[in-house]
């Protein structure tokens, strides 16, 4: 059984970790809504564009864009997000889990066939950890940190250009999609090629009334342009969505972590005030019973 002292350390243990999970806690609530704000202020422009890509495509029913060919899979690009850091529950595990999923997928390939855009300090070091012969591009940690539109546009046409150039036959997105402040759901997508739904003009496409645009030069050159810059949007999304994520994994976490902080104080006070009672009772005894000696 502990002594007073030990429980008494122990409380104190307790409380100085609860102190740093519940400053944690804040943080991470700050920066989530700094994540929400950003991923709230970007939606209205990517929603326009694919608006006006869907609108000119469904005028060009015959248009067909090199970042849409489908070919055998040869060569492919894994694009995998987690966070830089740990103390966020199984964020990067699920990531990670995803990430190996996904990979078994091309075991046909040769580690050298595969090529990884780790953008993440963990998922990273997992990655590396499997001691393969993996084609990496370059490092992204940064960009988990800050989310910028310029990280993502790099990563968006470096693969743009290496599917272009049949570098690669095939690029997917992994990652964790920001679905509420306490769900967030592992996800595999598609970045190249472009699926024929993403080029096909949408019902709500369809159904709506289009407008008839004056195009400069022409129609093809502007859908040209737009796919491109469509698709570097969705690279930033997804950047900024497993940043929100990754923020409100953390959050969950540390907040768990000081609930059971709190349950394990309150246990630990118990136990500290029964010890406390029986050194009292057990001096009481030895002073009635001294008192009873000298009678």
């Amino acid at each position: 059984m502990p002594s007073l002292k030990e429980i008494k350390s122990r409380i104190g243990s307790v409380k100085s970790t609860k102190k740093i999970t519940s400053a944690m806690k804040m943080v991470a609530s700050a920066k989530l809504r700094k994540s929400q704000k950003r991923i709230e202020s970007f939606l209205p422009y990517q929603h326009k564009l694919d608006e006006i890509l869907k609108s000119f495509l469904s005028a060009s029913p015959d248009f067909a864009s090199n970042l849409a060919e489908e070919r055998d899979v040869k060569r492919v690009a894994i694009v995998a997000l987690s966070s830089n850091s740990s103390l966020c529950g199984a964020f990067n595990a699920n990531a990670f889990k995803l990430f190996k999923e996904t990979l078994a997928r091309y075991r046909h390939l040769p580690d050298d066939a595969i090529e990884i855009y780790a953008v993440g300090k963990k998922i990273e070091g997992e990655i590396r950890k499997l001691r393969r012969e993996f084609n990496f591009r370059g490092s992204y940690i940064p960009l988990m940190d800050e989310p910028n539109f310029a990280g993502a546009k790099q990563i968006a046409q470096s693969l743009m250009t290496d599917f272009r150039q049949h570098k690669i036959d095939k690029v997917e997105l992994v990652y964790n999609h920001f679905k509420s402040s306490a769900v967030q759901v592992p996800t595999v997508e598609q970045f190249l090629p472009v699926s024929s739904e993403q080029l096909a003009a949408g019902d709500d496409a369809k159904s709506s009334v289009q407008a008839d645009y004056i195009v400069e030069p022409d129609r093809e050159t502007i859908l040209q342009a737009l796919i491109p810059q469509s698709l570097q949007s969705k690279v930033y999304a997804v950047v900024a969505d497993s940043s929100a994520a990754e923020q409100a994994a953390r959050l969950v976490a540390m907040q768990v972590a000081t609930d059971n902080a709190e349950d394990i104080l309150d246990e630990l006070t118990i136990q500290f005030n029964k010890q406390r009672q029986q050194a009292i009772t057990s001096e009481l005894l030895d002073i009635v019973g001294g008192a009873e000696a000298q009678k």
